[in-house]
Order: C-alpha cells, then structure tokens, then sequence
C-alpha cells in the first residue's frame, strides 16, 4: 500500500496506512515515523492480543462495538484482522444485534464522521458533493435515508450507522477490499419526534418530504454516482417498505443497483427454505408459505420465492397461488381496497379475517415467515396451530433485532414438542428439548449481500438481477453438511463464512458471465478468480523510501 504521498503523523493518521506498534525500522525511518510510535516493531498476532484484552474489559456488547468502530477509524487492518479471526463472535458486535443500540444512540456515541452524509438541501448540487469522497473508484455505496432502520422504524440520521456496519460485512464475510466501499445517509429528514427534539441528533431537524420530493432527491443522486463513481453498485437499504420496492423498481433496469431488504433478506430465506425441504424430504413447489407482515421484506422474498418456483417449472400465477399474507390489517384478500400495488397479487379469494390462528387453519400453511417487527407474534397458540396440521413445522421468525423476534426457538421446539424446524433473524444459542440438542440458525442477509457483492466486484457486473440472489440463496443452502440438517440447522456455521461466501461469489460470479452482464474476461478457474480478488488483512511487509507498507 503506498503512503500516496503521506508522510509522518499523516500516515498515523490515515487508518488505511497505520500500523501503530507494527511499522519496521526501515518504515519509520523512511516514513518519518522515529518518535512518532513506540520503539517496538509488534507482530499482527501482537496487536491481537492487545485487542482482545482490552474488549475483555468492557461490561457490554455496545461499549464493545465503540471501541471496535474506534480501531476502525485508527487502524483498518487491524480490526479487520480481529473481526475476521473470530466472525461468530464479532459479527453480532460489530452488525446485528447491536447495531440496533447503537444505532437508536447514534448521535450519542457519535466520535468521528465515518462515510458521507448528503442532505437534500443539497438538491442541484450532489455531483459536486460526491465528488469530495477521496477515493475515486468506489464500487459499492450503501445508502439510506434511516427510514425503517431494523425493526426499529425511522430513525432518520442514526440510521447511518446501518451503512457503515453493512459495507464492514462486505469486507469481514466476503473480502471486498474496504477502499471502494462508500457508507452513504441521504438527508431528507425524519418523522421521529423523540429525534427531532434531541440536541444531539445529527440530522436535519424536519419532517420527511412528500414522496415526489424525495425520489426526484434520489434521482438525482443516483444519476450523480454514474458520473462520479461510474463502476459503482448502489446498494439500497433501511427504506420505508413502499420506497425500497417503488425505488428498486425505478431503476433496477437502468443501473446497477439492489435492494438488500428485498432482495438479500429474499435470498437468505430462500435458502432456508431449501434445506428445510430437504430435512422434510419434499420440494419448495409441495409447500405453502404464510407470512405474518405484508412490507418491503415480505414482498421481496415472496416475488425471488416465485421466482424460484417458476424456474422450476411452475407458472407464475400457480407460484403466487402457494403465497399468502397477513399484516396489521389481517389477511391479504381479494376484498381488500387498502392494498399497495406490489401486495395485490398474494391477496387470493378468501374470507376476510383478522386471527392469525383462524388463518393459519384455514390455508394449512407448511411454513409460517415472521416479519412483522412483532416481537412474540408467533405465541403458543400460532406455533401449536402449525405443529396441529404439519408433521415439521417450518417456522422461520426473521425480525430483528432480539426482542423484536416473533417466537425464540426455545418456544418454538417446546411449543412443537420438537417438531419445529426454526430459524430466526438473530444468533441464538443451542436449545437441549427432550434430550435432543437443536441447532436454530440465523438467516442473516450477511450469507448473501456480500458474496453477491464480491461477484459484482471481481466481475465489474453491469446490473444486479434476482437470479443472481435465487444462485446465492442455492449456493449458501448447499453448504450445510447433512449431519447439522439433522440438528435442524439451516444455514452454514458463521466460523468459515469468508469460505462459505468465497463459494457462493464464484457461483453467482458464473451466472454473471453466463448472463453477458460482466465487464472482464472471464476466468477459467471461477473460484481461482473469486480468491484472487479477496482482502487480506494484513500489513504489507515491504518497506522503502515512500512506501508505507
């Protein structure tokens, strides 16, 4: 890595040249580094150590993630090699379930600005904003506007912390090298009061826009990327559940671009879906799917499941028929006249009805999908209801974070006396029931986003499209060995997701050729290509005049 023309306490500085204890003699002394460092030269492994010790003195998983963000700020490498040392125990500190806390106190524990924060005050003016970001090959930028940040609702400007935190996954689950990431919050105010009245709060202080108003802001920032950033992907996340789809919709055909809500959370789901039909020996066409929420998530995953199904041989009208939803209003059906556009067509003939139970035993669903933001919707009574008229449940509460989950997995498997097949949207822990031990997974977004992320990296992909997401969900599902199905787990172990996603990017990489969308010659060897494009957190070892290394 060169200094680009850094020297001294610059270098120190610049978090993507710092190596604090680790710089060599030659470095310092062709660095400018004598006196400016401690007179030691520490190994990585060092410098682990250390970290460790000091997160070993924090009381909380939110005092954990500052003082992770801080050594981000100070010294990339070096969090990226603790995060990528331990992902199933960083990767719940650094991204979901804390970054929901740390997101609800975001101006509070705010240090340092991290990404870019354009406001739509800035109308007429946002290619010359974007043009201030140092770095002028970006690939990926993660933007939100805070609108519905988790299960949490708007949360305006704190939401930015969702950005960073995701575009970190690139990098610790599938290796996208972290200088052409671009964290991104689009300013166009907040609902919340609670926001709006805090003196903390680092956004502008008024009420959303009309609707109008904010995708003409948007239209302009995204066309604004084409010509500052033109390899860039634009990765949509934490919008409000009409605008993630009304947005994808908007531009999906012209840009490169993708919805993580709608499409990540699709594609994780789908391949949990896929090894629970294989723990119940039937097929996804043999199934029926009910879910309990009716926005942005549901939609996404129900229209990528379909898609699934239609690339089995199913007809697009016989795959929304195996769909139904249930939101605040009850049941999707034909008689409604509040429904979006989108929803219309999972509203099937049937009698309006509010009970959630009273559905479940009038369509006999196989699999029940929480994503209400309902903390506890699954009770006893909805998981009883399940395990009454399937012999393996598939019961899949996705809403985050923890308490927002509809049932635990304890509840799940008691309540079923152990029929359940279960997944939730969080890591939770081992459940012993009956003197067997379930292992519940968690269907995270990070098996998919990144990988798919890597291979429009290493690809140069022109678009993003939804088989690319069915390839992913596919790929992730078949990486878990049969014994774990056994135990009920439907995803692969977060201790090898950089191998796991390394798998999943070369198969999404393939489609992207096979489909004509890449910009690069393609590879002979898919998973040779993959690697050879993955970040390594390490320091460089070469030192010369000029160099930090």
């Amino acid at each position: 890595m060169t200094s680009r023309g850094k020297h001294g306490i610059e270098v120190l500085y610049d978090p993507s040249l710092n190596k604090s204890t680790a710089f060599t003699e030659a470095e310092k002394q062709a660095l400018g580094l004598v006196g400016l460092v401690p007179d030691v030269t520490e190994t990585e492994d060092l410098q682990l150590q250390r970290v460790m010790m000091q997160l070993g003195h924090k009381n909380t998983d939110l005092e954990r993630y500052i003082y992770l963000i801080n050594l981000l700020d100070h010294n990339e490498t070096l969090f990226y090699r603790t995060v990528m040392s331990d992902p199933a125990r960083f990767l719940p500190i650094v991204y979901d379930p804390t970054i929901g806390e740390a997101c609800q106190k975001f101006g509070h524990i705010y240090r340092q600005p991290r990404g870019m924060y354009l406001s739509i005050t800035r109308r007429g003016k946002v290619e010359e904003v974007l043009k201030n970001w140092p770095q002028k090959d970006v690939r990926f930028i993660c933007v939100t506007d805070g609108g519905r940040i988790l299960g949490l609702g708007d949360l305006g400007a704190n939401g930015a912390g969702i950005p960073i935190g995701k575009l970190q996954l690139y990098t610790a689950c599938a290796g996208v090298p972290p200088q052409y990431l671009l964290p991104m919050y689009l300013d166009a105010g907040t609902n919340n009061e609670h926001y709006l009245h805090d003196p903390l709060y680092l956004g502008l202080r008024r009420t959303r826009p009309a609707t109008s108003e904010l995708y003409s802001f948007v239209d302009e920032f995204v066309e604004a990327v084409q010509e500052v950033f033109p390899k860039c992907c634009i990765h949509f996340e934490d919008w409000t559940g009409a605008d993630a789809v009304h947005l994808l919709q908007r531009y999906r055909d012209k840009y490169c671009v993708y919805n993580d809500d709608v499409q990540g959370t699709a594609g994780i789901t789908l391949a949990g879906m896929i090894n629970a039909t294989k723990i119940k020996g039937t097929k996804l066409k043999d199934e029926k799917y009910l879910f309990l929420g009716a926005g942005s998530a549901a939609i996404g995953l129900a229209n990528l499941l379909c898609s699934a199904l239609v690339a089995q041989g199913m007809s697009l009208k016989e795959a929304q028929s195996r769909v139904y939803m249930f939101d605040i209003n009850g049941l999707l059906e034909a008689s409604r006249t509040d429904l979006l556009d989108f929803q219309k067509p999972y509203a099937h003939k049937h009698a309006p009805t509010r009970d959630f139970v009273a559905a479940i035993e009038s369509i006999k669903p196989t699999t029940i999908i929480g994503v209400s933001t309902v903390g506890g919707a699954f009770n006893q009574k909805v998981v009883e209801a399940m395990s009454k008229i399937n012999q393996r449940p598939v019961i899949l509460a996705l809403s985050n974070p923890t308490e927002k989950a509809e049932c635990t997995p304890e509840q799940a498997y008691t309540w079923s006396k152990g029929k359940a097949i279960y997944a939730a949207g969080v890591q939770f822990a081992p459940v012993h029931y009956n003197g067997q031990t379930f292992l519940p997974g968690q269907a995270n977004n990070f098996y998919i986003f990144p990988a798919v992320g890597m291979a429009i990296f290493a690809t140069q992909s022109k678009r993003v499209t939804d088989e690319m997401f069915i390839e992913a969900g596919q790929a992730v599902a078949d990486q878990v060995p049969p014994e774990l199905l056994k135990q009920g787990l439907l995803y692969p172990l977060q201790s090898n997701v950089l191998e796991t996603e390394i798998q999943t990017a070369a198969r999404v990489a393939k489609l992207v050729f096979d489909s004509g969308l890449s910009r690069v010659t393609r590879p002979d060897d898919m998973v040779a290509f993959i690697r050879k494009h993955v970040y390594k957190p390490e320091y460089r070892t070469e030192a010369r005049a000029g160099v930090a290394a």
